[in-house]
């Protein structure tokens, strides 16, 4: 069991943290793993009236540890991977009662489908949001992260936000829908996030709890009926190779498309 990843009670809701910040709290699959038991384990306590998610120190957290890409070198590899990525991230969107993002730093690749996996959204001014692959790793988001986020912010900005390769500020994330609030200073995130809980708890459960499922249920229709072979084509690529060698060495990849 991991201890990058832990749980504290405060009052009616479970506060759930990543804490790695030598690595700005890039997830190790390790780390999905106890965040999705944690999410699990909350809903067989029926005390618990939210979820919060949140990362220690400057960040919530910048994607997935790619270290852990350098073993990649199947189809079946990378399958396996976002099969594991989507179990875990159901595990957040699968719990029964509201789930609040506390966000600060970077909430970057798998940071942010685990922040568009939570229900609400709330922003210190330091949260900086995206999708950077195709400039830093040269793989790509599987069909249900990007349902995930089109659902938040429409597939438009999606196709944006992936191709541009650029990270937005809290501002610019609230416009376009990703975020549900921005604090007005990194103090009162947490202060904030609070509030929110303490209100939630008074609402009826069971048309909270319905309105999510129906919202999933939604989203889920929305996914196409078939995209490993996308995700295959990027996994097994030159590129990707090439990408994992470069963030390891620290340099800018070359790409060739191949």
């Amino acid at each position: 069991m991991t201890k990058e990843v832990s749980a504290e009670r405060r009052g009616q809701a479970l506060w759930i943290t990543v804490d790695r910040s030598e690595a700005r709290n890039a997830m190790t699959f390790a780390m999905y793993d106890r965040l999705a038991e944690l999410c699990r384990e909350a809903n067989a306590d029926r005390t618990v009236r939210a979820v919060v998610l949140t990362g220690t120190q400057e960040a919530f957290v910048a994607g997935t540890d790619i270290a852990q890409f350098a073993e990649f070198t199947t189809a079946e590899h990378a399958l396996e991977y976002e099969r594991r990525m989507d179990e875990w991230l159901s595990a957040i969107e699968d719990v029964a009662v509201p789930t609040v993002a506390a966000l600060r730093g970077p909430v970057i690749g798998g940071g942010l489908a685990i922040a568009a996996a939570c229900d609400l959204r709330i922003a210190a001014p330091s949260a900086r949001f995206g999708v950077p692959v195709a400039r830093t790793l040269g793989n790509c988001f599987s069909a249900a992260n990007l349902v995930r986020l089109a659902a938040l912010v429409g597939l438009g900005r999606v196709r944006e936000l992936v191709l541009t390769a650029r990270l937005v500020d809290t501002h610019e994330a609230r416009t376009m829908g990703l975020v549900s609030e921005v604090v007005q200073t990194e103090e009162s995130l947490e202060p904030r996030v609070d509030e929110i809980v303490e209100q939630l708890a008074t609402f009826a459960p069971l048309t909270l709890r319905a309105t999510k499922e129906m919202v999933r249920r939604i989203r889920a229709r929305m996914l196409p009926d078939e995209a490993s072979d996308l995700v295959a084509l990027c996994y097994t690529s030159a590129d990707f190779r090439e990408g994992v060698r470069a963030f390891i060495e620290k340099r800018k990849p070359v790409w060739r498309g191949e």
